[in-house]
């Protein structure tokens, strides 16, 4: 018999309806009430870490969730986590960083609907999840509305439908439809051995560029954050015409802010080697993330910050693949391995 735990956090699904809109109150007791039997074959527990939208759900939170799956990860065949809609892709990422090397699946869940609508996607996803965790596969994953995508490739696309979730620059892992789980895409067994770290620095800021943005900007951040994630424009490049934000991203490098470029594309990733915009960018210190997804690259640039304070070695974790959240360009066919972790620090 599989043993799954259910862990709760809040969310959508766990919302009830009050004067001021939906709040989640559901226990995990209600939660699983809520759900059809399950397999003979499968054991079900149920535990609540936090009972939040997770709108509210802060990286502290991301530890307290790592801390529950560490703390059972000998006692339970998989992990469900039911999570709100809103920041779940930035919590699968973070648990990708914090719990690597896992040999069991943990999948995160929600819904657009509370379960206790009498209709909702809720009761479909959770048990979809419950499912997949019965699966003799390791790693992070998100489940909704059917499909399995990494946990490191999931991105929220829509606010209302039950689609909500999408797999972006990598193949979807698998469809689940009732108790068939039809794989497109099936992850290497970890060759690493289980480790917990959760070691994070949060001083991390985002920064959407925008035309006609000014350059004292970057004065108001640069005692604030020791890491500035840029989502600039097409394959990567940053003005240097009219406004010139060159110099300023010179002048952070020099002071040891890790500057990572990305671009506001959802699909293909950055190339800073392809216009001039971007080869200039390229002559400073930045960190290049290929096709990470910026849900991915906010959680991991927290956790290489919580790492090491080396500018040169969070440049290294960052572009190096981890949980299959970076695409490795190369000519070759073959698949290239990652460093191990150890040789990063």
């Amino acid at each position: 018999m599989k043993k799954i735990l259910l862990l709760a956090t809040g969310g959508t699904i766990a919302s009830v309806e009050r004067n001021e809109g939906l709040v989640p109150e559901l226990s995990v007791e209600e939660l699983l009430n809520f759900l059809p039997e399950t397999s003979s074959d499968v054991h079900v527990d149920g535990r609540i870490i936090m009972n939040i939208d997770s709108t509210n759900l802060q990286p502290e939170q991301w530890i307290k969730i790592a801390e529950a799956v560490y703390t059972h990860y000998h006692d339970y065949d998989g992990f469900v986590i039911t999570h709100g809609t809103d920041t779940l892709a930035y919590t699968s990422s973070a648990l990708s960083y914090m719990l690597q090397g896992l040999e069991k699946p943990v999948v995160l869940t929600g819904s657009q609907v509370p379960i206790s609508f009498k209709k909702t996607d809720a009761k479909k996803n959770v048990s979809d999840a419950l499912r997949f965790a019965c699966e003799d596969i390791g790693g992070v994953f998100v489940l909704f509305d059917g499909r399995v995508i990494l946990g490191t490739r999931a991105v929220k696309m829509r606010t209302k439908s039950y689609d909500a979730f999408e797999s972006i620059n990598h193949p979807y892992v698998a469809y689940v439809n009732r108790n068939e789980i039809n794989y497109k895409w099936k992850p290497v067994r970890a060759s690493k051995k289980f480790s917990f770290n959760v070691n994070l620095c949060t001083d991390v800021f985002l920064m959407k560029l925008y035309p006609g943005m000014k350059p004292e900007t970057f004065d108001c951040l640069k005692d604030l954050y020791k890491g500035i994630i840029i989502e600039s424009f097409g394959n990567g490049g940053l003005p240097f015409e009219g406004r010139n934000l060159l110099s300023k991203i010179q002048e952070l490098t020099e002071m040891g802010i890790a500057i990572v470029i990305t671009t506001q594309c959802l699909e293909e990733g950055e190339d800073l080697l392809l216009y001039e915009v971007g080869r200039k960018v390229a002559q400073h210190q930045v960190i290049l993330s290929g096709d990470m997804n910026t849900e991915a690259i906010v959680p991991k640039l927290m956790w290489a910050l919580g790492q090491t304070d080396s500018q040169e070695k969070v440049k290294r974790i960052i572009e190096t693949p981890m949980s299959e959240d970076l695409t490795v360009r190369s000519d070759k066919e073959e698949d290239i391995e990652p460093e191990p972790l150890t040789s990063l620090l």
